[in-house]
C-alpha cells in the first residue's frame, strides 16, 4: 500500500508541473482542462472539477477506477472522455485535455476540415501523424468519449471541435509534447494563412514523410 501511495504522490507532483506549463503557454485558463494518469489497471489519478489547474494543490487530486467509481476527491466532470482512451488504448498511461487557443480557432473558422493541414508542414506528419478534428460533443457527457472511438488507438493528438484538444501517451511527457505540438502547428499554419495561403508540400515529399512516420511509430515527438 505504501508503494502505491508513494507512486501516487510522485505522479501528483508531475501532474501539477504539467498544469503549470500548460497555463504558462495559455492552453489552460481558470478551471479549464483536465489531466489524468493511470497508476495501474484499475486506478486513475485525475485533476479535480472546478479548481484552477495552475493553482491546484496535490491534495486536490482525485482518484477514480477504470469503471468510473470515485475513490477520493471531486474528479473532473469530463472524466468519461479519459476513461474511453484508457479502455481502448492499453498502452495509454496519461491523458491531457487542454484548450489550445489557435487549434480551437481552426475548428471554428474552418469547420469543413477533417484534420489540421498536415500536407503543408513536415513536423505535423513526423511528430504526431495527422491531427484530426473530432466531432463536437457536449462537455461533461458520455458523448465526449464516444466521438473519440473512430480515432483510437491510431491517433494520439486530436482537436475537439469548438472545445479544445486531447492527447495521450505512455507518459505525461509524451502527452504534454503532443499538446505543445498541436498548438505550435496550429499557430504556424494560421500565420501562413494570414501571410498568403496554405501551400502543400510536393506529393512525393508527403508520401516520403508518411512512410518515415510509419518507421518512427505511433509516438508523439
Amino acid at each position: 500500500m505504501s508503494d502505491f501511495m508513494n507512486s501516487s504522490s510522485e505522479i501528483n507532483s508531475e501532474i501539477l508541473l504539467v498544469c503549470q506549463r500548460l497555463h504558462a503557454r495559455n492552453m489552460l485558463s481558470a478551471a479549464d482542462g483536465n489531466i489524468s494518469f493511470r497508476i495501474d489497471d484499475q486506478h486513475i489519478l485525475i485533476t479535480p472539477s472546478g479548481i484552477a489547474k495552475a493553482f491546484m494543490k496535490a491534495s486536490d487530486m482525485a482518484m477514480i477506477t477504470i469503471d468510473n467509481k470515485i475513490i477520493s476527491g471531486n474528479p473532473s466532470s469530463e472524466r468519461l472522455m479519459h476513461l474511453e482512451v484508457y479502455k481502448i488504448c492499453s498502452e495509454a498511461r496519461a491523458v491531457i485535455h487542454a484548450h489550445p487557443t489557435t487549434a480551437i480557432a481552426w475548428s471554428i473558422a474552418q469547420p469543413e476540415l477533417e484534420k489540421l493541414p498536415s500536407d503543408c508542414l513536415s513536423e505535423v506528419i513526423l511528430a504526431t501523424g495527422d491531427i484530426p478534428f473530432v466531432k463536437y460533443a457536449r462537455p461533461g457527457t458520455q458523448t465526449m468519449g464516444e466521438v473519440l472511438k473512430p480515432y483510437l488507438p491510431n491517433h494520439k493528438a486530436m482537436i475537439l471541435r469548438r472545445h479544445g484538444a486531447i492527447t495521450w501517451g505512455g507518459s505525461l511527457d509524451e502527452a504534454y509534447r503532443g499538446m505543445e505540438r498541436i498548438e505550435n502547428s496550429a499557430q504556424i499554419l494560421a500565420a501562413a494563412k494570414q501571410l498568403g495561403g496554405i501551400n502543400p508540400l510536393p506529393r512525393e515529399e508527403i508520401e516520403y514523410l508518411y512512410e518515415l512516420r510509419k518507421k518512427i511509430g505511433n509516438v508523439l515527438l
